[in-house]
Parts: C-alpha cells; sequence; structure tokens
C-alpha cells in the first residue's frame, strides 16, 4: 500500500474546494493502484496546531476504499458539524491522517472490569452503540485520554449514553486502525 497516493488523493480531495483545476482521476488511479479499489472504511482527521480540525469516517465498509478516502476528506474539511468550512488558508496549515479500520469486532463482556481486561489501551479504537446511538473513538484518542475510565466517560458522552450503560450491557465494538500521514 503507497501511502503518499492515500495522501494524495485525501489532500486532493480537499483542494478541489479551493481550484477546480484539481481532479481526481479515479480510473488511472485504480490502475496504477489496484489495492485502491479492495472494500475498505477509513477516517480522516485534520489538524490545525495540533488541535482537531474535523474528522469524519466510516466504521463499516461502503465501497472501494478510494471513494472513502475522497468522501471523508472532504467531509472532515467542509462538513464536520463541530467545525466551520476549513478555509483555504488553513488548509495550507493542516495536518491530515487517514485512518484505515480493520474489521470491528463485537466484545462479549460481563463486567466492567471484563471489559477493561480485553480493551487494549492505545491499541483498539472502541465504538459503543444501542438501538438509538453510536459512538467511537479512535485509538488515537487514548493519547490524549490514556485512563480506560475516562476515555469510557467521554466516549459514553460523545454518544449521549447513560454514564452507567456498560454496566446494563451496552454494545462494545473494537478494531484496530493502520494510520497513514
Amino acid at each position: 500500500m503507497s501511502e503518499d497516493i492515500l495522501l494524495k488523493i485525501a489532500h486532493d480531495s480537499i483542494k478541489s474546494k479551493f481550484d477546480e483545476t484539481v481532479k481526481i482521476d479515479k480510473e488511472e488511479l485504480l490502475k496504477n493502484y489496484p489495492f485502491l479499489e479492495e472494500p475498505g472504511a477509513c477516517f480522516v482527521t485534520l489538524k490545525l496546531d495540533n488541535e482537531l480540525r474535523g474528522c469524519i469516517g466510516s466504521l463499516e465498509v461502503y465501497g472501494m476504499l478510494i471513494d472513502d478516502i475522497v468522501e471523508n476528506a472532504y467531509n472532515a474539511a467542509f462538513l464536520d458539524p463541530r467545525f466551520l468550512e476549513l478555509s483555504e488558508e488553513e488548509y495550507a496549515k493542516i495536518d491530515l491522517e487517514i485512518s484505515i479500520l480493520t474489521p470491528a469486532l463485537k466484545l462479549e463482556y460481563t463486567s466492567l472490569e471484563d471489559l477493561k481486561s480485553k480493551i487494549k489501551v492505545g491499541t483498539h479504537g472502541v465504538v459503543l452503540q444501542d438501538e438509538d446511538s453510536r459512538s467511537t473513538f479512535l485509538p488515537q484518542v487514548w493519547e490524549q485520554i490514556p485512563s480506560f475510565e475516562e476515555f469510557f466517560k467521554q466516549l459514553l458522552h460523545k454518544g449521549s449514553f447513560e454514564e452507567d450503560a456498560l454496566e446494563k450491557g451496552i454494545d462494545v465494538s473494537i478494531y484496530e486502525v493502520i494510520k497513514v500521514r
């Protein structure tokens, strides 16, 4: 897998908003980089001055990796509801990271301690889900929130779950990522 081409695709997806001459030649890319045609799910994270500036992604595979990168890069820059659209000036200073996800694995757990024993801090991304809500943190979030308790407290809050949702047996899935920067 060529990391350079993945980053170029993500950057071109964003640049195309500022420069109409920037085009992504999907046919040519698929011919030269056949792995882009494989099914894939990713998140694209944008940081400005080491602060989050946008992050959008897919937890499940919906199609080819190339399409997921193009769509999520654009959406992270311009459609993340937590931020205003990225400006061209900001884009010039942005750090971009692509996280390609492994398929999520649902965890069976009997207690918080059991769950804690199955989560690899720093390695696992976590998805919480019930019939109404879903939230996730990429494995990179452990860098800012290294405490299991605080990580899950904030993840529950992010998904608007009740504080005791884990004790009630909410669905927990884990995944890992291949980071491209």
